[in-house]
């Protein structure tokens, strides 16, 4: 038994006969009388600007430019980059195979210069994005500890707002929400990067 399903036994010994697709129609029940969205247009430059005040590079390219726009993001650096299972091997084509390296043969991830993901959805209004770890996402693990994580976003993927970002996420699933490098200040407010994350978010929006 895994840890997992002994805290899901615990749960259902506590609520017995509560079936998921109970809970589901419940949360599904709930009453959201709020706004989904409270921008119509201009949400991509909202994301855009608000990603860059967070201190994360940004680039907007067409899909043709995405593979020579990863490139780039990784030309500065030496070292291998983490591809996540699921990838598509199409926005790699034009960085190095050598430095590239497959999620299951990942090993120590510090000695790694950083990963290449997608993500599951993008939020204007906060400049956040959000990781389900599904398909070319990778673990959470592997957005945590190498220093430069290289994001692909797509159009589609961005959200105006909070709400509406919620409606299209499960929330079973493990959820990481990332709002530019990881970052933190000391009592005088020292700035300091890369204490709990990535030391450099580099987000690309394909368009």
């Amino acid at each position: 038994m895994t840890a997992r399903e002994e805290i899901l036994g615990r749960i259902e010994a506590v609520l017995p006969g509560r079936a998921v697709a109970d809970v589901a129609a419940a949360y599904a029940a709930i009453d959201r009388p709020y706004l989904s969205r409270h921008h119509q247009d201009g949400v991509l430059d909202l994301f855009a600007e608000r990603v860059a005040d967070y201190r994360a590079i940004v680039h907007r390219v067409t899909p043709e430019g995405l593979p020579a726009a990863i490139a780039a993001a990784l030309s500065p650096r030496t070292g291998s980059y983490v591809l996540p299972t699921g990838l598509p091997t199409g926005w790699v084509t034009e960085v190095d195979p050598a430095r590239l390296v497959p999620e299951e043969a990942a090993g120590d991830l510090d000695e790694l210069a950083g990963v290449i993901t997608g993500c599951a959805v993008a939020i204007a209004e906060t400049g956040t994005i959000v990781l389900d770890h599904g398909p070319g996402q990778g673990r959470r693990a592997l957005t945590l500890v190498p220093d430069h994580h290289v994001v692909v976003v797509t159009a589609g993927q961005v959200a105006p707002d909070v709400p509406e970002a919620l409606g299209r996420l499960t929330p079973t699933l493990p959820l990481t929400f990332v709002s530019g490098p990881s970052a933190t200040s000391d009592i005088e407010l020292s700035r300091v990067e890369g204490v709990h994350g990535p030391r450099l978010l580099e987000v690309i929006i394909s368009t």
